[in-house]
């Protein structure tokens, strides 16, 4: 038997959240280490899975199967096609900046409540996270992805309301209370999301006959397994209900400001860089390669509540007076441009959606991360509250402004690439649609600049005038997330590369072609 580098990738990070947690309380420095050095070691077979990993080769590479409930046909079946390879590496990428980033966020607090954090915890439950996005981008059983699918939840749970923001107005009572609310709302509207799914999964079964994607969507492409139109169409809104909660799409995303707002700034970023991810996903694999033809029937309406996500997201973040928040709305409106692009229908449109996860995830941890150093330095999340840092924070101010920059997806980053394509390709098919989702694109620059221009620029606030610029350690977290912005944004190729092989499979499964140009119209 071949060495298990899937499973491999999956059970370090789980391995070492088990030893961070048994680490003794007095040694929470060695804890913090534990948890970086598993980050890494993870990040290493993550590498070693791109190697491995063949875009010209077959769909499904580097497969286990193994038997696990026997009587219900459920299996141990993992396997990467181009788009979990792309976002399994994303993951394991951002993950070691995410504990570097937090590496003071659990730390006791000193103050009269006596409160003291279980900072074994904080890192434990971040590398579990990890293990479970990962296992969850190589699953191909559906209802093992249903188990990490639903699992993932838990940890994340007490991240968010165990480990929330220090930086709130109302004292430690209120924010407390802020917290719990922000960390039930995600578990709960991700519960209901997942127990729909739950019901579509069992109806999967009694209709297939058991759970493995790779073997449903060979009996569909052979004529062996016909879904009724009805079935097909309820199975399709159980399983993209589900997935539009996680992604968050309109009306579905009211729980992600709040998550957001109340988490610290490290677990933002694993909550909308990571975790909400596997939403996106899991439209691409399960949505579109499970139910074609419901897919094609669906189309319309997801597009329509897309744009609504890209438009309504933007106008919020313009008027957002806390930064974090506004940078969640602002992830509101680009997961709605993935969406876009899943849903055009095109190639175009599914390789840049597929980049845009990436390159979301790599733009948003950026901003999101200097944003966290900025508001740990301050104490405050609210825009008003800052004004000159440019001036006595020169290095900080011109990090905050590349992320910025990238969130609107400026020509030169990586971003840029992802929404021109995610536009061409709604374009060639829906050109209407393509028209309204550029508004999203000047409302990007709208909130990024006025953002930038508030915080950074002016006259320095007696507030900030002794604010210090970057340490090292931040430094070391955000120079990598820079230089890996420009590098994509000039060179995407060794992305799309992997993606797109990935993306013609998925067109065959929906059997769609990429629309004829019309010659005439363009004369």
């Amino acid at each position: 038997m071949s060495f298990p580098l899937l499973t491999a990738t999956a059970a370090l990070p789980a391995i070492g959240a088990i030893a961070t947690a048994a680490v003794p309380a007095a040694r929470r420095t060695a804890a913090k280490w534990l948890a970086l050095l598993f980050s890494l070691g993870t990040l290493a077979l993550a590498v070693a899975v791109l190697v491995r990993f063949d875009p010209g080769g077959e769909r499904y590479q580097l497969t286990e199967s193994h038997a696990w409930i026997k009587d219900f046909g459920v299996r141990y079946e993992l396997g990467v096609d181009g788009i979990g390879v792309a976002l399994l590496a994303l993951t394991a990428l951002l993950v070691p900046f995410v504990i570097l980033a937090g590496w003071h966020d659990a730390d006791p607090l000193e103050t009269t409540s006596k409160r003291w954090r279980p900072t074994q915890g904080f890192f434990a439950l971040i590398l579990m996270v990890e293990a479970m996005v990962i296992l969850s981008f190589e699953a191909t059983d559906v209802f093992l992805f249903y188990i990490l699918f639903e699992a993932m939840l838990i940890p994340m749970y007490f991240l968010i309301g165990g480990f929330g923001d220090r930086a709130h107005a109302g004292g430690d009572d209120k924010a407390a209370a802020q917290r719990s609310y922000a960390a039930v709302k995600f578990l709960l509207y991700n519960l209901v999301g997942g127990l729909i799914m739950l019901a579509a999964v069992i109806g999967l079964y009694v209709v297939a006959g058991n759970f493995s994607l790779p073997d449903i969507a060979a009996a569909r492409a052979s004529g062996e397994l016909d879904m009724a139109t009805n079935t097909e169409r309820l199975l399709f809104l159980g399983f993209f209900f589900a997935f539009a909660v996680k992604a968050p799409l309109w009306p579905l995303h009211t729980w992600l400001p709040n998550a957001m707002g109340e988490a610290t700034a490290p677990v933002a970023v694993l909550i909308t860089a990571v975790v909400d991810k596997v939403g996106t996903f899991a439209m691409l694999r399960f949505c579109l390669g499970l139910f074609p033809e419901a897919s094609r029937w669906a189309t319309p309406a997801i597009i329509v509540l897309a744009l609504v996500s890209i438009v309504y997201g933007a106008l919020l973040a313009v008027g957002q007076r806390d930064i974090k928040r506004l940078i969640a709305y602002a992830s509101i409106s680009h997961f709605g441009f993935i969406i876009l692009g899943i849903f055009a229908m095109t190639s175009q449109g599914q390789s840049g959606a597929t980049l845009y996860m990436v390159n979301h995830g790599i733009s948003t941890a950026a901003l999101m991360l200097v944003a966290g150093f900025l508001i740990s330095r301050r104490g405050s999340r609210l825009i008003a509250d800052y004004g000159g840092v440019q001036k006595v924070a020169p290095v900080l101010a011109g990090t905050f402004l590349v992320g910025g920059l990238a969130t609107l997806s400026l020509p030169g980053l990586a971003p840029f690439v992802s929404e021109f394509l995610v536009l061409v390709g709604t374009f060639a098919r829906y050109p209407v649609a393509g028209i309204v989702a550029t508004t999203g694109i000047v409302l990007a620059a709208l909130y990024t600049l006025v953002l930038y221009q508030r915080t950074m620029t002016g006259p320095v606030r007696e507030e900030v005038r002794a604010m210090p610029d970057l340490r090292p350690r931040e430094l070391a977290v955000i120079t990598p997330l820079i230089a890996l912005l420009l590098f994509l944004g000039v060179y995407p190729k060794p992305l799309t590369d992997i993606v797109n092989p990935a993306v013609r499979h998925t067109m065959s499964d929906v059997q769609q072609k990429d629309p004829r140009p019309d010659v005439e119209a363009a004369k």
